[in-house]
């Protein structure tokens, strides 16, 4: 605990990331996150020079990109099958 009683806050924790710290998160390069936030696929607000990231943008992210083995074959098939 500090001095004054209370926490340093957990970075992690914190509701904005910096892009180091997505990069480490992701385990990307940071020049891949610079990537997705110039592209829009990731929002971000920029403070000066910096780029900062709401945790909830960067977890939303991960969660759209999750892909399924098979899942993708067997819906393909499903609609080759239903074209026919």
């Amino acid at each position: 605990m500090a001095a004054d009683g209370m926490r340093h806050p957990d970075l992690m924790g914190a509701p904005f990331l910096t892009v180091a710290e997505i990069a480490q998160r992701m385990r990307v390069s940071k020049m891949t996150v610079y990537r997705l936030v110039h592209s829009g696929e990731l929002p971000a607000v920029r403070f000066g020079r910096s780029f900062r990231v709401q945790r909830a943008a960067v977890e939303e992210l991960i969660r759209a990109a999750r892909y399924e083995a098979g899942r993708d074959a067997v819906d393909a098939h499903t609609a080759a099958a239903r074209a026919n």
